[in-house]
């Protein structure tokens, strides 16, 4: 019984990873209100797609289902949330309020509230939306380092992604990369196909045989971690590019 319960609370904080910044929950409040799954994409205002990919992403999350179909009626049938949603919802309430307590302390308090995703991804930047590019079912996401606006990054997701996210010009937002992303080479003249490239000098360097793993120093007091084939040469305040494919870019929104 014990062993039980610990899993389910478990499943509840993973679950609750996604939260009102991002819609899934907003998406799932709105299926227990609408009994549909249309209808709370629409409320929400996302595509039933979207809605289908909170909607999983949730589940595999919780590790319990959240959602029931509910067969015949007035209707032709629904959705219903479990006792499982229900009490995920409740937990999403609760922590909403803690974070919007904590946030209005400000400053350190914020930064705190931040630090608490924790992620293996070495490379996190604070930026700011500048503009979406839609082609198809992928979005270009431009977005500009705050504190400096002159250095620019490129996320590319999809659709759906980024209408949970809420993405929209103005939007300040978190930007991952993993470090092994990022490719580190000597001189400032960037190829035509790197979407993403980055001037800087090298602040340290660490040699390894599998590749050199390189700290370099950008502008805006802002840094990156990337790697250079071993043996690359490079030395400290040496000038260098790095560059990151736009797939490998991640965006976080806050929930405060």
């Amino acid at each position: 019984m014990m062993a039980r319960m610990v899993r389910k609370q478990l499943s509840v904080v993973q679950a609750l990873g996604q939260d009102r910044a991002d819609r899934r929950i907003a998406i799932l409040r709105e299926i227990g209100v609408q009994g549909s799954i249309s209808q709370a994409a629409r409320a929400v205002g996302v595509s039933y797609k979207a809605a289908w990919q909170a909607l999983d992403t949730l589940t595999n999350l919780a590790g319990v289902a959240l959602v029931e179909r509910v067969v015949g009626g007035a209707g032709g049938g629904g959705a219903r949330l479990t006792q499982a949603a229900h009490e995920l919802l409740a937990a999403a309430e609760t922590l909403a309020r803690e974070r919007s307590r904590v946030a209005q302390g400000g400053g350190a308090h914020q930064a705190a509230a931040q630090l608490s995703v924790r992620t293996s991804m070495r490379n996190q930047w604070p930026c700011v939306v500048t503009a979406l590019r839609r082609q198809g079912s992928i979005v270009d996401v431009v977005l500009a380092a705050r504190g400096d606006e002159t250095l620019l990054a490129l996320s590319r997701i999809t659709r759906e992604s980024a209408q949970l996210l809420g993405l929209a010009p103005g939007l300040p937002v978190q930007v991952l990369c993993k470090a092994t992303a990022v490719r580190v080479r000597a001189g400032a003249v960037p190829d035509e196909n790197e979407a993403n490239h980055w001037r800087g000098q090298v602040l340290r360097i660490s040699r390894h045989p599998a590749g050199d793993e390189v700290v370099v120093q950008l502008g805006g007091g802002l840094q990156l971690v990337g790697f250079a084939p071993p043996g690359s040469g490079l030395r400290a305040r040496g000038a260098v590019l790095a560059s990151a494919d736009p797939s490998a870019l991640a965006i976080m929104v806050s929930a405060a």
